[in-house]
């Protein structure tokens, strides 16, 4: 495939028509910014917006995934009776499957900040279509357009019937 990449004046890329945000290039968004339809899909101000979102999602992830581990580390093990010690056992393998999940979505958010780095946020990965600015702004971690979305989910239920 044959590419033109061009780097702008602010640091971002603009490669086949497509910005990419590089790591390195900070662009400031107007307090109370939110993406439009009527702006350029994808801009820089768009992908600036999408990847502070993202970067906050994780930040939050990442301190619960801490707390949850302190909790566990400071945690007594020394429980009275057995049923307290079920009850607290129970909680513990609710605790690190909830920390599971957290790092399998900040994989995820990580992702999505890799394709932001290389522009292709915001376009899905199976038909290259935009995936939407509601359907990002509802879940920044989309890599689907909502009709791959659906087609993906109902394969997976006439496979798994």
């Amino acid at each position: 495939m044959n590419s033109s990449a061009t780097t702008l004046d602010n640091g971002v890329t603009r490669e086949d028509g497509r910005y990419a945000l590089p790591l390195t290039t900070n662009i400031d968004l107007p307090p109370g910014y939110r993406p439009s339809s009527d702006e350029e899909y994808m801009n820089p101000r768009h992908l600036a917006y999408f990847r502070n979102k993202l970067r906050d999602w994780r930040d939050q992830l990442v301190e619960e995934s801490r707390q949850t581990m302190e909790n566990l580390r400071d945690e007594v093990r020394d429980v009275g009776d057995e049923a307290e010690r079920a009850t607290r056992e129970t909680e513990n393998s609710l605790e690190l499957r909830t920390r599971d999940r957290y790092r399998k979505l900040i994989s995820k958010i990580d992702k999505a900040l890799r394709r932001i780095e290389e522009g292709r946020y915001g376009y899905c990965e199976e038909t290259d279509e935009e995936i939407g600015l509601e359907r990002l702004d509802a879940r920044p971690i989309a890599t689907l357009s909502l009709d791959a979305q659906e087609r993906r989910e109902h394969l997976q239920k006439q496979m798994g019937d």
